[in-house]
């Protein structure tokens, strides 16, 4: 039994240990604002009120309502989701800690804190605190209907609270206040990517780590945000598109009615099916998460003094095939459809013949004169990856390095932990190959006890992880990830001119400008068809 007081009263958690080694402190389930619920649905996050006595603090609060395919058996959802874990190994420590806030990914549709996922086993070898929590997601975190009552991004402002939560009240449990690394995969990392831009976020961290995403990829910002809660309206069977009745009408569903019809309700056939996601709120008074446009924002007001690594995976695409249905049906469509090679960014803000004309360029860049066909599903792989994360992630780094220390990476571990194209239910594309998933990192830093089996802290496999999580708390620590000589290598910055980064696979290995032949192509495409979102002289 271990005690902690926070600012809303004192705690209760539990020593547990660490199969891997020593044991850590457990607080579970630890509201860090009001139930959103009633008249506080799609409302910004309200502070929570004080308890009296001693609140237990060892199971994990509900997650937030939501369609998890990739987990169909998950229960204990609840639209009372907004709770906080933090896992330490000392709560007393001589000298603070460094703290790692992990932001769940999930397309913000699904997930959670918990630890089916993101357990602290690994990380927490390493010293550090870590931090994870729920926060809203789809319709109930990010509906936005334009109007005060709900101006969206309701799921973003709950992260924020969560930071200023932690902010307050981590020094209670051993972790400093004054290093704060936030991180997070796939939508994580758009989040992550949203607090480097966003007012609301400032000085509430100081280090970043956003894996396989950002506020540039096309997914991250919301599309026609008002017209597609007027389609999930509809297929509710209310047809009306005026903001005060849909809102006292969505306000009434129960929750249920609101996120099963996820694969109903797209952003357009313009995308694949991330949906409610972050919007530009117009001002009506009240704090905006975020506003404008994103790209000046990524100019104008990304924080300075903030070290930033980030990356992708060697096959980013595993999961943009699983939303986008069968296999056949992806190559159907990519037969029949001369837009289909159309960049999603094009598709969205560039004209119809931009659209023809750059989707020409790239299926001749990438099949020459060959048909679209299960025989080059590789090559197929290669340009989703580089449409849905490689191309925006690569672009806010270049963004981030004008003001900040960057280090890149491009994330090439396999082994038995790199389950993910199972996960995501496309697991035929292992045939043959060594496929390094989208979200097969987490595997390296996370237990992931709903996919995986347990590890031999003896094995081969286990010297990977040990070295991913040297690498990621060593940056959480000392703003950089090989602070000495201990890993046999020197991770430099990345620069704009020298444009370094680190493979992190089987061994680290330095190098420059990461698949450069086929992203200096996609660069001549932006630069010709869309030039607010080329890479080049950022």
């Amino acid at each position: 039994m271990v005690q902690v007081r926070v600012s809303d009263g004192l705690l209760e958690g539990e020593q547990v240990q660490n199969e891997f080694g020593g044991s850590f402190y457990r607080f579970r389930g630890i509201p860090y604002a009001q139930p959103p619920l009633g008249d506080l649905r799609f409302k910004a996050p309200q502070p929570i009120k004080p308890w009296q006595g001693v609140r237990q603090a060892k199971q994990f609060g509900p997650v937030c309502y939501q369609f998890n395919p990739t987990n169909p058996g998950l229960s204990n959802m609840s639209e009372d989701c907004l709770y906080v874990n933090v896992y330490t190994p000392d709560v007393k420590p001589q000298t603070p800690l460094p703290v790692m806030v992990w932001i769940h990914g999930g397309g913000y549709v699904w997930g959670s804190g918990n630890d089916d996922l993101y357990g602290p086993e690994f990380l927490i070898r390493h010293n550090v605190v870590l931090v994870t929590f729920n926060y809203r997601l789809e319709v109930l975190g990010f509906l936005c209907l334009d109007t005060a009552d709900v101006p969206g991004n309701a799921g973003m402002k709950d992260q924020v609270a969560a930071l200023r939560w932690v902010k307050r009240n981590i020094a209670n449990f051993g972790g400093n206040p004054d290093n704060i690394t936030i991180f997070g995969e796939s939508a994580g990392a758009g989040s992550v990517s949203h607090h480097l831009i966003s007012p609301m976020s400032k000085g509430l961290f100081n280090r970043a780590i956003p894996q396989s995403g950002a506020t540039t990829c096309f997914w991250a910002t919301a599309f026609e945000p008002k017209e597609k809660a007027i389609l999930l309206a509809k297929q509710l069977g209310f047809h009306s598109e005026d903001e005060k009745e849909l809102y006292e009408f969505f306000k009434k569903q129960p929750c249920e009615n609101l996120v099963n019809l996820k694969l109903q309700v797209t952003t357009s056939q313009k995308s694949y099916e991330i949906h409610f996601s972050i919007a530009n709120e117009k001002d009506f008074g009240q704090e905006r998460f975020f506003y404008g446009d994103f790209v000046d924002a990524m100019k104008n007001n990304l924080q300075e003094g903030v070290d930033i690594m980030t990356g992708y995976t060697k096959d980013e695409c595993t999961i943009s095939i699983s939303i986008g249905g069968p296999l056949e049906d992806i190559l159907a469509k990519a037969q029949r459809y001369r837009e289909f090679f159309a960049p999603k960014l094009i598709q969205n803000f560039g004209t119809i013949t931009d659209q023809l004309e750059a989707a020409r360029k790239l299926q001749k860049f990438y099949f020459k004169n060959e048909r679209v066909s299960k025989d080059n599903i590789d090559t197929l792989m290669k340009y989703i990856s580089v449409d849905m994360f490689v191309h925006g992630v690569m672009l806010a780094a270049k963004f981030y390095s004008r003001k900040n220390k960057v280090y890149f990476y491009k994330f090439n571990c396999y082994s038995e932990r790199n389950v993910f194209t199972d996960a995501f239910c496309v697991g035929h594309l292992n045939e043959g190959r060594e496929v390094v998933s989208h979200a097969d990192d987490l595997a390296y830093l996370f237990p992931v006890k709903l996919f995986t089996q347990k590890v031999d802290k003896t094995s081969d496999t286990f010297k990977l992880i040990d070295r991913v999580t040297k690498l990621w708390t060593n940056f959480a620590k000392y703003g950089n990830p090989t602070p000495d000589n201990s890993l046999g290598v020197k991770w430099l910055p990345y620069t704009l001119a020298a444009q370094d980064y680190m493979d992190i696979g089987d061994k680290l290995i330095p190098g420059h400008s990461p698949d450069q032949e086929e992203l200096d192509f996609w660069e001549s495409i932006f630069q010709q068809y869309l030039p607010k979102f080329s890479m080049l002289n950022k």
